[in-house]
């Protein structure tokens, strides 16, 4: 059953305004009634971010009772930058940048969820097969046989799947500190398919479609999916500030438009994963995009509650490795008031 909506009940009741750019940094959006009359949504052009291609493409932005002005960034910490520095209203980006952004006191909440469980850990074949023989000992024994360790491949320190691989190792398997147990080198998702295939690392944490093109070559396998390593854990989500949360009319017209991208995403996989790949572009064809949504690390949704319990968990980890001061707890981190109007 598909997640419902208010999109006609608000689209009704609200009247369009066209506004002028305004260069103020901390001035967007903000109307001398403290009302909204534009919105500017940030992205970057990750396969996670599928909600953001399917309201772009599919017209759903068009039934948020204000316009709608998209901003595509080339990488995360630009994109947190310039919501940190009040640049942009909405973001799709990671849990755990939202979470530093939370505990250094900004105000902003999570209204969605986007993904979850959306990571792959891809090995050369001689590594995965060590370790679907030996599972957590295949570290040591790789090891043994190599005369140094497993050279991981990952995003920054403190994204998502930086804090993912850490659990991984660390929680999951009891090895000991991540850096104790692989040699880690920083290497963006685009690149890890062929920063492996020159031998330059030996597995990587990975994201769709790229998990899918690792895969589809023979020297290459699955070593472990990130669903099992934490059940149901979050990857991005839909980030807002303070006056997107305070406007209701408009938090509620976004969520909304969120929840008919999920079901559009349920509905029409082929179709949504045209639309992610006529925007992400950088070598992602429809075909490639399409074959990906068969993936388990495609896991698309709206609903914040279902993400609680597992954003928990990371917030703790996230915590105890040094990323924030102290434990961002769910009051903290969401706003529910807009998804439980659209649900009801």
């Amino acid at each position: 059953m598909g997640e419902r909506t208010r999109r006609d009940v608000i689209r009704g009741g609200t009247t369009l305004a066209t506004v002028g750019l305004t260069a103020m940094a901390g001035c967007l959006g903000g109307g001398t009634s403290g009302e909204l009359d534009r919105l500017t949504v940030a992205y970057v052009p990750i396969y996670p971010n599928m909600h953001h291609y399917v309201m772009d493409k599919e017209g759903f932005y068009d039934d948020i009772p204000v316009p709608v002005e998209t901003e595509r960034f080339s990488s995360g910490p630009s994109v947190v930058k310039a919501f940190a520095s009040d640049e942009i209203d909405v973001a799709l980006f990671g849990i755990t940048p939202s979470m530093v952004l939370v505990d250094k006191g900004k105000p902003a909440s999570v209204l969605a969820a986007n993904s979850r469980e959306g990571f792959k850990m891809m090995g050369t074949a001689a590594f995965a097969d060590l370790y679907a023989e030996h599972g957590r000992d295949a570290f040591e024994r790789f090891e043994s046989q190599n005369g140094r360790k497993v050279r991981f491949g990952a995003p920054p320190d403190g994204s998502v799947p930086d804090v993912v691989l850490r659990y991984w190792i660390e929680q999951d398997l009891g090895l000991g500190e991540l850096e104790s147990v692989v040699s880690k080198s920083k290497v963006p998702p685009a690149n890890a398919p062929q920063t492996m295939q020159a031998g330059d690392i030996d597995a990587t944490i990975i994201q769709e479609p790229f998990a899918t093109v690792i895969g589809n070559d023979a020297d290459f396998r699955e070593v472990a999916w990130s669903g099992a390593v934490l059940d149901g854990h979050p990857v991005t989500v839909l980030f807002a500030q303070k006056r997107v949360v305070d406007d209701t009319d408009v938090a509620e017209g976004l969520v909304s438009a969120h929840v008919d991208a999920t079901n559009f995403i349920r509905d029409n996989p082929e179709a949504a994963a045209r639309d992610a790949s006529a925007v992400i572009g950088s070598g992602v064809s429809d075909d490639l995009a399409v074959r990906a949504m068969d993936s388990t690390a495609s896991n698309f949704l709206s609903d914040p509650h279902a993400i609680t319990s597992q954003t928990e968990t990371m917030a703790q980890y996230v915590a105890d490795v040094g990323n924030t001061d102290a434990v961002v707890d769910n009051e903290q981190l969401f706003h529910f008031g807009a998804y439980d109007a659209i649900a009801r």
